[in-house]
């Protein structure tokens, strides 16, 4: 993984590179990013939020931050230095700091169920997100990360190239990284063969999500499972199951894996296939539906038995759970208009490192911290310029 560097959000900004002409600059560079992070943290969910936060609460602001006595950025201040900002750098310095924090907590297990045994593998999920409120407004962002499953912490980021897709923006975000020990999940979309060496060859292993594309690929692995071609008992599907109950609903899940594939399926270093056929039930309505889909890893299959594979495949829907909806709804991410150059891109850079420090001080509830670091600015500030517990 990347070395870390900052031990602090604020170390982070320190070593942002100014994009200002050298006359005319009245506040450090520094002091505007952490003002818009500290405004974000508070629960402002757009620049002209932010930029009242800031100046109703000038007098708080201005000896945690030096301030001179007699003057506050102003929004407009604060709007263009989002705008003007080194995106790729931020989104650099929000990575390695990430890269810093411990671990949040673990929660306590449910009663009725063990804790689950440790995995010698991390989890990371390859997904893209929309920003719908910049789109809204007429601008294309579209964003991809690179997420944590156990954590939730987003360890790069990038945009998709105008008039271009996920698929070309995917080895960019990965290139380059040491994947040893590491599990890379995807949907459908990047279920692709330069993507799958990409990954093998910086020595990472994939979980790959199969449909329609490529079309080849899912016969095969189907028929893997209804007519396999090696009759030896021993080669007996192994299968690993897993129920869930909430929101007014169980859920059971099966995972089937095949490992005896006698080179039958032409994909870079497959390991195993996989069919994960997920029934749920309404406890209200007694309705039940089921889906069935199919996978590729490359995990070897006496480095990972079915039911080690299984909470990998459900771990990437952390990225959706944890971090996509997390900036949509509680930090309103969807509903903000800012739309010009790269500043929804900077906004959601920003989010990301203020969600990674959050949960790395024990909060699972976004809202609720939100709400605590609003109260009074000098927590947010300190939020931002304290190193993480540990360090």
């Amino acid at each position: 993984m990347n070395a870390p560097q900052y031990t602090d959000l604020r170390a982070a900004f320190d070593d942002v590179p100014d994009p200002r002409h050298a006359r005319g600059r009245r506040y450090a560079w520094p002091v505007l990013l952490t003002l818009v992070a500290a405004a974000l943290v508070s629960g402002q969910q757009g620049m002209r939020a932010v930029g009242q936060w800031v100046a109703e609460h000038a007098e708080d602001l201005r000896p945690l931050l030096d301030l001179p006595p007699d003057r506050i950025p102003s929004p407009a201040t604060l709007r263009r230095a989002v705008r003007a900002v080194d995106v790729a750098a931020l989104e650099d310095r929000m990575a390695r700091f990430v890269a810093t924090l411990p671990p949040p907590p673990a929660p306590a297990p449910p009663v009725d169920r063990p804790p689950p045994a440790p995995s010698p593998w991390v989890g990371l999920a390859l997904d893209g997100k929309a920003v719908r409120g910049a789109n809204r407004h007429g601008a294309q962002v579209h964003l991809v990360s690179l997420v944590r499953h156990d954590d939730g912490r987003v360890l790069a980021q990038c945009a998709v190239a105008e008039k271009s897709n996920e698929i070309t923006a995917a080895p960019r975000l990965l290139r380059g990284w040491d994947l040893t020990g590491t599990v890379t999940t995807m949907d459908a979309l990047h279920t692709q063969r330069p993507l799958a060496d990409l990954i093998r060859a910086q020595r990472g292993h994939y979980l790959m999500v199969v449909k329609g594309n490529p079309p080849d690929l899912l016969t095969a692995i189907r028929d893997l499972f209804t007519d396999p071609p090696v009759r030896d008992p021993t080669d007996a599907t192994e299968t690993a199951p897993t129920r869930d109950r909430g929101h007014g609903r169980l859920e059971i899940r099966t995972l089937d894996r095949r490992a005896a594939l006698n080179g039958s399926l032409a994909w870079p270093d497959v390991g195993q296939v996989l069919r994960r056929t997920c029934q749920r039930v309404n406890l209200t309505t007694g309705e039940i539906g089921e889906d069935v889909a199919y996978g590729v890893t490359s995990l070897p299959p006496d480095a990972a038995s079915a039911a080690e594979v299984e909470p990998r495949w459900r771990g990437h829907w952390t990225s959706e759970n944890r971090v996509h909806r997390v900036r949509d709804g509680t930090m309103g991410e969807d509903a903000g208009p800012l739309r010009v150059g790269r500043a929804p891109q900077a906004l959601a850079a920003l989010r990301n490192g203020l969600l990674s420090r959050l949960r790395s001080r024990g909060w699972t509830q976004i809202a609720d911290a939100l709400r605590h670091f609003g109260a009074f600015p000098h927590r947010a500030i300190h939020l931002l310029a304290t190193p993480p517990p540990g360090l």
